[in-house]
């Protein structure tokens, strides 16, 4: 039976994207499917005006794929389809697309106690006048959560994890964390001939807002000496005390420190700022300047404050998203001809396997303290793997 399969991408951006993508379409195409690629994830959806004829104006929301649509896709990072943080069950009113204003939509509070709407019934319209048979959503928690919300309103969804900081429950593994964990590791190495030169301080700041992992892991693989997660709240004093014996033990006399963007001070706040997303969250970064300024003022010691930010998710993947990315890719397809829908594809213990999309949200995903880091050192505390997963998560 030949299909018409919608796939989406919808978050941040990771390096693996675009692969992800031409896999679906090549294995699709190759069995006689038809594809199309919803731009700029949810918001592709609930941007669609069911009352448009004007082809141009269709395309900037939804656009055919072909294998020739695709063919150099996977040499580049991000995802050619676009993306956004659009969430069409929580759209405040002011945010509304100009077609969809005056229609009706029930209306609930968001975890920032704002009035928003819920457009679900014209994302299903939409879905019904495109013919789409079959959803492939790729992304992490949030987007995978509404694309849940989709299966359980009888659309027929199989989605793929993705997220730089690898915290979608039920995966050991997202697309797009090991690109970002080797950024990191690169540019911690080259920060070294400056903190050295000038015997500092530096303090590295790496994305992460529930989950430590990056901070951990980029920490563990470069050799730094303390690492300062999302789930274990800092005492700077205490900081300032390790960071400077590091420094006066280095023979280059210089220390270095990763701190999550989710990171926070005992007593003290995660640093956001601006309004928040669709998802409820608002935008991270600057707990390391903060840790920074409080090192220098408690030291009397210069700091390089560095956020690597989106420099950990441009560019292309590396080998293991590049194989993770295409795997993850095959087994959707292999989902979708076997009817199998309401499906997650995952990494367990090494495995590829699926889980039901519910699962992503029984649980959150974040470092195992216990077994992973020194809470009085502040550094990663990595001894015993065995029949741990791959990537310690």
């Amino acid at each position: 039976m030949t299909l018409r399969i919608a796939v989406l991408t919808g978050g941040g951006d990771v390096p693996g994207l675009n692969p992800c993508i031409k896999q679906i379409v090549y294995r699709a195409v190759d069995a006689g499917h038809e594809m199309v690629g919803v731009r700029r994830g949810w918001a592709g959806l609930l941007n669609y005006d069911l009352d448009e004829t004007n082809p141009k104006e269709i395309d900037k929301w939804v656009t055919p794929l072909t294998k020739n649509t695709v063919r150099t896709v996977d040499r580049t990072g991000g995802t050619f389809l676009h993306t956004s943080r659009t969430n069409p069950s929580n759209v405040q009113p002011d945010l509304v697309p100009a077609h969809l204003v005056g229609i009706e939509a029930p209306s609930h509070k968001d975890k920032h106690d704002r009035d928003v709407l819920d457009h679900t019934e014209h994302v299903l319209k939409v879905l019904d006048r495109l013919k789409i048979d079959v959803l492939i959503p790729i992304g992490g928690d949030d987007t995978l959560s509404y694309g849940e919300r989709m299966h359980r309103e009888g659309v027929k969804v199989v989605a793929i994890p993705k997220t730089m900081d690898n915290d979608v429950y039920g995966t050991d593994y997202c697309i797009g964390f090991s690109t970002a964990v080797t950024r990191s590791v690169q540019f911690i190495h080259n920060l070294r001939t400056s903190a050295g030169s000038h015997e500092r301080i530096a303090v590295v700041e790496l994305f992460g807002r529930n989950s430590g992992e990056t901070s951990l892991i980029a920490a563990y693989l470069a050799g730094v000496d303390r690492a300062i997660i999302s789930e274990v709240p800092f005492n700077v004093e205490r900081l300032s005390e390790l960071i400077l014996k590091d420094k006066a033990e280095n023979p280059s006399n210089y220390a270095m420190l990763t701190v999550s963007e989710g990171a926070r001070l005992e007593k003290g706040e995660i640093v956001e700022s601006g309004e928040a997303d669709a998802f409820g969250h608002k935008k991270l970064g600057g707990i390391g300047a903060v840790t920074g300024e409080l090192l220098k003022k408690v030291s009397g010691h210069n700091i390089i404050y560095q956020q690597v930010a989106y420099l950990m998710r441009s560019g292309a993947p590396d080998s293991l998203d590049l194989m993770v990315a295409a795997n993850y890719a095959q087994m959707a397809m292999s989902l979708v001809e076997q009817g199998r829908f309401g499906r997650m594809v995952a990494l367990q213990r090494g495995l590829y396997t699926d889980i039901n999309m519910s699962t992503i949200m029984r649980g959150i995903k974040r470092v195992n303290v216990a077994e992973l880091y020194d809470v009085e050192e502040y550094r990663p505390k990595v001894r015993h793997v065995f029949g741990m997963p791959m990537f310690l998560m």
